[in-house]
């Protein structure tokens, strides 16, 4: 498989209600998800390293791979497609930012994962795009340079492997100044390391419980969900799934959910 996520996790935010704009005004949504459930989830463990039966990538292999798609790419600047990690932490520098909407794309975590968030043990899972509905995300546009070295560079970040080399492409989207292409990452996954089609309440006891050497699955699913509603785009399957995964972690965690609410009441009062 490949080095998907494989980014450090960041600092949650401090405030977990959003504003959401209605006709009559503007309202606070807040999440059930709450850094203080997330942090049930963390546990230690080991990198176990990459898995020896893919297909890993060498230098050559990264720099073909960047060649064509720079050669596919439409004239003039570089645009990248967010829509879960890459929003919280994208890790390239970036000049302009836009709300787009990929058609045609939805979020799904059907990523099977072994290692970053997931074990051998706990097997987690991590979003891709799959056929169907619309994605609202956000494009970066890269500073003007050489296409392939910059391409390369995000492949480097994304991909390490050839099974999922097929997973990166020129996707159309639409934004308020028109219509573009942007670079994707994980999008059509199928085949081996995949899970399609899951049922919420099933994603959400595998995210509830998965945790690899870089964070867990709950960390990850906080952060895109609480960045997403900063930029004013709201999935409802994903919001649906962070309710899920805090009533999970409750009935993970019984006891101390209750002493970490206990205290947080105190604090309340004493303030």
């Amino acid at each position: 498989m490949s080095a998907h996520d494989m980014r450090s996790p960041v600092a949650y935010p401090t405030v977990f209600d959003f504003c959401a704009a209605t006709g009559g005004g503007r309202f606070m949504r807040r999440m059930s998800l709450t850094p203080e459930l997330v942090a049930l989830c963390h546990r230690e463990e080991a990198d176990p390293g990459p898995d020896p039966s893919w297909t890993q990538l060498n230098d050559e292999d990264f720099r073909t791979l960047a060649m064509r798609l720079a050669v596919e790419a439409d004239a003039g600047p570089l645009w990248v497609f967010a829509y879960g990690s890459l929003i919280w932490k994208p890790e390239f520098e970036s000049v302009e930012q836009r709300l787009a909407t990929a058609f045609g794309w939805h979020r799904s975590f059907c990523l099977d994962m072994v290692r970053w968030r997931g074990s051998a043990a706990q097997p987690g899972l991590m979003m891709a795009l799959e056929r169907g509905g619309r994605c609202n995300g956000v494009i970066y546009r890269l500073p003007d340079g050489e296409k392939p070295a910059q391409i390369e560079r995000l492949l480097r970040r994304e991909i390490s492997d050839h099974e999922s080399i097929s997973s990166v492409r020129w996707l159309p989207v639409h934004t308020a100044q028109g219509a573009l292409r942007a670079l994707g990452f994980w999008v059509g996954v199928k085949g081996r390391g995949t899970s399609p089609n899951q049922p919420l309440e099933k994603v959400a006891s595998i995210l509830a419980k998965a945790c690899g050497h870089v964070g867990s699955g709950a960390e990850y699913l906080y952060n895109t969900v609480s960045h997403l509603e900063t930029f004013g785009i709201h999935d409802r399957n994903l919001w649906r799934l962070q309710e899920l995964v805090a009533d999970e972690i409750r009935s993970i965690h019984p006891s101390r959910v209750e002493s970490a609410e206990s205290s947080d009441a105190a604090d309340r009062v004493i303030t």
